[in-house]
């Protein structure tokens, strides 16, 4: 129950309102990261904000920025070393809903890094008790960035769905992966060709989202960018299965039923170009 009411709290914090001002820990709390600091002979960066950061390891991919979504792994605990909570395996969240020592601190880091943040009360939970967390906490997190966005996460759902049934696909340097069964042999759509097309489509533990009973008519431009793509790798005529990343369908948030981060598999054939 702790986990999950600090996880909430991560998420969903909001600032209480007061009718008093609320009481400014930057002092104290500076005091005691030097402190803490000295004890540990540890050196950190100190930004314009008050956040306190040390980067162990810089990792290679992505910049999380603004609306992002992260997958994060983390150990939070007290200066007197009390940790308050873990998590080994990982968490998938939106930056803006973190508080803000985190946001600020992963805007430090590339996928794959490591870091210790250390955290003043007014970029976390200010003078609120908050799930625990007394009014005024220094707060500091060991924290790996796993992801950024589902990128990484998706390619490697599409990697393990062609291993587990013994399939190959090409991948695309846009991080499409297709599979031509049926080439075809008429025209090639591009742009914003209208096209014929039957299809079904899929998530990779095989469950049917939407399927055609017959064939569908549309505009290349009006149908999400890693469908449009798909159909310039076939003629009239062919088909193909297509394994599509979040970031080329419905990102962070989806659409309708098909929830955020979700890799959709297609299975078309392409019936005629305009």
């Amino acid at each position: 129950m702790k986990q999950f009411l600090f996880i909430c709290a991560l998420v969903l914090f909001s600032a209480c309102e007061k009718d008093e001002t609320p009481y400014d820990y930057s002092t104290e709390n500076e005091v005691e990261i030097q402190t803490y600091l000295s004890e540990n002979n540890l050196v950190s960066k100190k930004s314009g904000s008050g956040l306190h950061y040390i980067l162990h390891e810089q990792g290679k991919g992505a910049v999380p920025l603004d609306t992002d979504r992260v997958m994060v792994a983390y150990k939070g605990y007290y200066t007197d070393g009390t940790v308050f909570e873990e998590n080994k395996e990982g968490i998938s969240i939106s930056l803006n809903h973190l508080i803000k020592g985190w946001q600020e601190g992963l805007s430090f880091m590339r996928e794959g890094a490591k870091a210790t943040l250390i955290i003043p009360a007014h970029l976390a939970y200010g003078d609120n008790n908050q799930g625990g967390i007394p009014a005024g906490s220094v707060l500091i997190f060991d924290i790996e960035l796993i992801y950024v966005n589902y990128t990484t996460q998706n390619d490697l759902e599409i990697q393990e769905y062609l291993d587990e049934n013994n399939l190959t696909a090409v991948k695309a340097y846009s991080g499409l992966y297709y599979s031509i069964d049926k080439q075809g042999s008429g025209a090639q759509p591009a742009d914003s060709d209208k096209v014929t097309v039957t299809y079904k489509g899929y998530y990779s533990d095989d469950k049917t989202f939407d399927e055609s009973s017959k064939a569908v008519p549309f505009y290349l431009d009006n149908v999400i960018k890693g469908f449009a793509e798909s159909l310039t790798y076939l003629n009239e005529g062919g088909s193909g299965t297509f394994y599509i990343p979040a970031h080329l369908a419905y990102g962070n948030q989806g659409y309708g039923n098909i929830p955020g981060g979700a890799v959709l598999i297609f299975d078309i054939e392409l019936i005629s170009v305009n």
